[in-house]
């Protein structure tokens, strides 16, 4: 007796159809499970078995082989389950196999109930680009898996719902198809409004100039001088998503297991804020079975790094490679896996252990020798990678007393989207979104300097040491900054303004 059903199976964020083979053959009762499956997948004998009994079904007491094909690529996690225990009752000839484009997904308890799977989102997509029709999913990842038009799903709650569907007794209750994304962005759910931030203008100018070009922020001050606030404002003037975006954040939230079932679709850009405790898997990716981390959580967002320097040092420099990629390759000696990693890097760190060097009110008590030890936890490599860096200081009475109201988010927005547009229009065609991802040929390209900025930008090339890489960033900082302006030609002004944000340290 032989049966074969469909399934899919996920590797780092893309997937790959499996098929679910069941041959059941007479002789000593035997369950064999063939097809590079992880401990996981083999744990699965004892889940189906237990599911088929406890549904009212016969679980055959024969040699039974299942093989997960095709067979050179790993096969991890629970979500054969379904697929599995689907073959064998096909194969006994308890259920009719009605139609061959199905594809099955999900873990099943010992009771027979169809959990929910990660990756579901995924897999789905490769199902309509693989033309099949039609899905079988557990009922908490039916929301998820009807996010994607032109693939029938069927929510099931229990194996017993689903034999009985492949039976004719009943029928699997149909998801429609939703338009998530025509609902507009989520809610805010704690972002700071900047009419709400006293003072610190410089600051706030900053990060409209990083968000309009997806710029990474070095925030450098005292404790309490509110650059936290700041970062935590920043995702109110960041522009929507677009549906292209949001499916790809969808999806690494998927594969993480991270998708709620009352929002399966992402509608607003992440911001991400790991504590300084973060391990290096938990921050870059990775685990022994690999798994997004906290830089492709943030993908199209904001990572946010509070404490920088209390980071581990490891960690730190493996972002230097997706900062400028904008993805994370994860080796293993199975193979390798790859996830998106652009994102925009917020951070912020004291000027010293105690936080207070510089500070006009209270005087600094770190040694000269603890502070130079404190700043070689940051590699210059790593602050290369920092388009602006600036100092957040503490404010006076004054403007802390102010009531005056401050310039809100939606107003800095609405600069910031208009020139996101005309970026969307310059590099229309390309895979590129923002000036802050542009190559040396796009940076040729577009970023046309007119001769007195020129002057100024050779002038500092010399006098600040400026590295290669820090010279182009200068450049796409500055095209950001005119595009905010609304100008063709990035000027003097452009410059300038652009270079202020590197003076205040020294280039590796």
């Amino acid at each position: 007796m032989f049966a074969k059903v469909q399934s899919a199976a996920v590797t780092g964020l893309e997937a790959a159809l499996v098929t679910v083979e069941v041959d059941i053959t007479n002789g000593l009762p035997a369950f064999h499970l063939v097809g590079l499956p992880d401990t996981m997948v083999q744990e699965s004998k004892e889940r189906v078995r237990a599911a088929i009994r406890n549904c009212g079904a016969t679980f055959p007491l024969k040699r039974i082989a299942v093989n997960l094909a095709p067979a050179d690529l790993r096969k991890e996690g629970p979500a054969y389950d379904l697929p599995i225990a689907v073959a064998i009752l096909a194969a006994t000839e308890q259920v009719t196999l009605d139609r061959e484009d199905r594809l099955y997904l999900g873990e099943l308890s010992f009771e027979g109930e169809i959990r929910p799977t990660q990756g579901v989102l995924p897999m789905v997509l490769l199902a309509r680009s693989a033309g099949i029709g039609e899905v079988v999913v557990p009922s908490v990842n039916a929301a998820e898996a009807a996010l994607v038009a032109g693939v029938r799903v069927l929510a099931a709650d229990h194996l017993g719902d689903l034999i009985a569907h492949l039976t004719g007794q009943r029928q699997l209750a149909t998801v429609p198809t939703r338009d998530l994304f025509s609902l507009g962005e989520e809610a805010d759910e704690g972002v700071v409004d900047f009419a709400e931030i006293k003072g610190q203008e410089h600051a706030k100018r900053a990060l409209e100039v990083a968000a309009a070009g997806s710029h990474n922020v070095l925030l450098t001050g005292p404790p309490g001088t509110g650059k936290t606030l700041l970062a935590r404002a920043l995702p109110g003037i960041l522009p929507p998503l677009t549906f292209e975006e949001a499916l790809e954040v969808s999806k690494v939230y998927s594969v993480a297991g991270l998708l709620r079932a009352d929002r399966p679709l992402i509608r607003r850009r992440p911001f991400r804020a790991p504590h300084h405790t973060t391990s290096y898997a938990a921050l870059v990716g990775g685990g022994r079975r690999p798994s997004p981390g906290e830089v492709s959580l943030a993908h199209r967002g904001v990572l946010f790094l509070d404490e920088l320097p209390e980071f581990p040092s490891n960690a730190l420099e493996a972002l230097r490679q997706p900062l400028e990629d904008h993805v994370i390759t994860i080796s293993r000696a199975h193979g390798a896996v790859e996830y998106p990693a652009n994102v925009m890097l917020v951070a912020a760190q004291n000027p010293c252990p105690c936080g207070y060097l510089g500070d006009p009110v209270r005087p600094c008590t770190c040694s000269p020798a603890l502070i130079a030890r404190y700043a070689k936890r940051l590699s210059g490599p790593l602050l290369d990678r920092f388009d602006i860096a600036l100092d957040v200081p503490r404010l006076e009475y004054e403007r802390l007393a102010d009531q005056r109201p401050a310039e809100p988010s939606a107003a800095i927005r609405a600069r910031v989207m208009a020139a996101r547009e005309r970026q969307r229009q310059r590099f229309a065609g390309t895979a590129i979104v923002t000036n802050s991802e542009m190559g040396p040929a796009e940076v040729r390209q577009y970023c046309t300097v007119d001769s007195t900025g020129a002057a100024l930008l050779k002038a500092a090339v010399s006098r600040l040491q400026l590295s290669g890489r820090a010279y182009y960033r200068v450049l796409k900082l500055a095209r950001t900054i005119a595009d905010l302006a609304g100008a063709e030609t990035i000027g003097p002004a452009h410059v300038a303004e652009a270079l202020q944000y590197r003076l205040r340290r020294s280039e590796s």
